[in-house]
């Protein structure tokens, strides 16, 4: 085997590694900012704690009580429609 098939051998492994070590890492903290989202922390902050933008935060960790919030009762959204009412309330 010559020093350049050596060489690269060794960097690719390395990269293995250190993709496996990221993507385990990446999934910790994932896990986390959902975890104290639910728990009420603003993505705002926690994105001050990570150095992360915080739509970015948002959007890996959204509003749980968002989600509920926004549920639409299928049958009243069609009726509004039949109406031609688009609004909401």
């Amino acid at each position: 085997m010559t020093d350049a098939a050596t060489e690269i051998q060794a960097a690719a492994r390395k990269r293995t590694r250190a993709k496996d070590a990221f993507d385990r890492a990446d999934g910790e903290l994932r896990d986390l900012l959902v975890k104290w989202r639910a728990e009420g922390v603003g993505p705002s902050e926690m994105a001050r704690w990570t150095g992360f933008t915080r739509e970015w935060v948002a959007k890996v960790a959204p509003d749980p009580k968002a989600a509920a919030r926004k549920r639409v009762d299928p049958a009243a959204a069609h009726d509004r429609r039949q109406r031609g009412d688009n609004s909401e309330s």
